[in-house]
């Protein structure tokens, strides 16, 4: 059924306007304003909850035509703090989809616009960088919106992962196939190596991956303590993406420096950063950050290009990186590190998003060396 919409408004805290109209949920939502440069997967992105606290523009112009299907989550809501988009698609043509995008965000209490001019504002947060917004379908009064938007939370300094990750420790044994017609089939595969997975906003695709290569994983809580996870007797730890300033985890960043050296160690995303600064180095915001399927990064060991995706905000500083750990990634975009490689520590991370597959297998090998790390210790 088609979702009548609605006038909205979506004002910066820098005092810019944007008007458009409602869908989804018809409410006030406000949140960090980041644009996102991938063609499709809206699903997967609304779902990641990296995104918690964010206001996603899509750049690409027309979304909603593939729909929605459960199969597509990341997690178990969508996680998001509102959609911005520039045209809406009038009908959905595609035979996985269950519900059309403006049910899937009604359903889900997900506030999102469309009709917005998304070039020009993706114009205007790459000159003037992230910062806060808010949008409201209930009113389109610019001085209302406007102070929504300037008592939104900063992300400097934020701990978000605690309130991502699972409240109690889970477990995942369960690889999918997604190459076999309709989808077919989930099977219990994960017995040959324990990982023991720190939930900062772990996607289910890594859990996933990690199920397909072998391992049977124990998913435990961001705060979860080095001496709790050795207690667990794992083949190795994975340190999972997830949102907001890595150092405002100092928790988690105690847990890992204490885990450096006893188990390999892989980590992606916010993972990658909190593994860096356990190594000693620090983290910074980026101006717009990385959001995408179409990012260039090279492997310094081969200068080998991958097309990789992203959804980070903050780096590490690969000047403060001890003499022991290596730079393994490069964005060849802004030069920023992608990648680390600690082998006193039998550690490693990479700062983009392997599990999204947008090679779609480019980045296996990431997981394949995990697996050989802990068959090797």
């Amino acid at each position: 059924m088609q979702q009548k919409l609605v006038p909205a408004l979506l004002a910066l805290e820098d005092g810019t306007l944007w008007p458009g109209f409602g869908f989804g949920t018809i409410g006030q939502t406000s949140g960090e304003i980041v644009f996102n440069t991938s063609l499709t997967g809206y699903q997967e992105i609304l779902t990641d909850p990296s995104y918690h606290g964010q206001l996603i523009t899509m750049t690409m112009p027309h979304i909603g035509n593939t729909g929605t299907t459960p199969e597509d989550d990341e997690s178990s809501r969508v996680w998001a703090a509102g959609l911005i988009i520039r045209q809406l698609s009038p009908i959905v043509s595609n035979w996985r989809s269950h519900q059309p995008l403006p049910d899937y965000l009604a359903e889900r209490g997900v506030v999102a616009i469309t009709d917005v001019n998304t070039r020009a504002l993706v114009r205007h947060i790459r000159t003037h960088g992230a910062m806060r917004a808010a949008i409201s379908s209930t009113t389109t009064d610019p001085e209302v919106v406007l102070a929504l938007a300037r008592a939104a939370r900063d992300m400097n300094g934020l701990d978000l992962a605690r309130e991502v990750s699972c409240a109690e420790p889970y477990y995942w044994a369960e690889a999918q196939d997604w190459w076999q017609p309709d989808g077919e089939q989930l099977s219990v595969i994960g017995n040959q190596y324990h990982v023991v997975a720190y939930d900062f906003g772990i996607k289910r695709n890594i859990l996933r991956l990690l199920a397909a290569q072998g391992c049977r994983v124990t998913v435990v809580p961001a705060t979860t303590s080095a001496e709790a996870v050795l207690a667990l007797n794992p083949d190795g730890v994975f340190l999972s993406n997830g949102p907001g300033d890595p150092a405002a985890c100092a928790y988690a960043v105690t847990a890992v420096r204490q885990l450096l050296g006893q188990k390999p160690i892989f980590g992606i995303c916010l993972g990658h950063q909190i593994l860096g600064l356990a190594l000693g180095a620090d983290t910074y915001k980026l101006k717009f950050g990385h959001r995408g399927g179409n990012q260039p990064v090279q492997i310094a060991a081969t200068n080998e290009v991958q097309i990789s995706s992203h959804n980070h905000g903050f780096a590490v500083d690969a000047s403060t990186l001890p003499a022991n750990v290596t730079v393994s990634h490069l964005n060849l975009n802004d030069n920023c590190c992608e990648g680390l490689i600690a082998p006193e520590h039998k550690a490693y991370s990479v700062q983009y998003h392997p599990e999204s597959s947008p090679g779609p297998h480019d980045s296996d090998e990431l997981f394949e060396r995990f697996v050989q790390m802990m068959r090797e210790d």
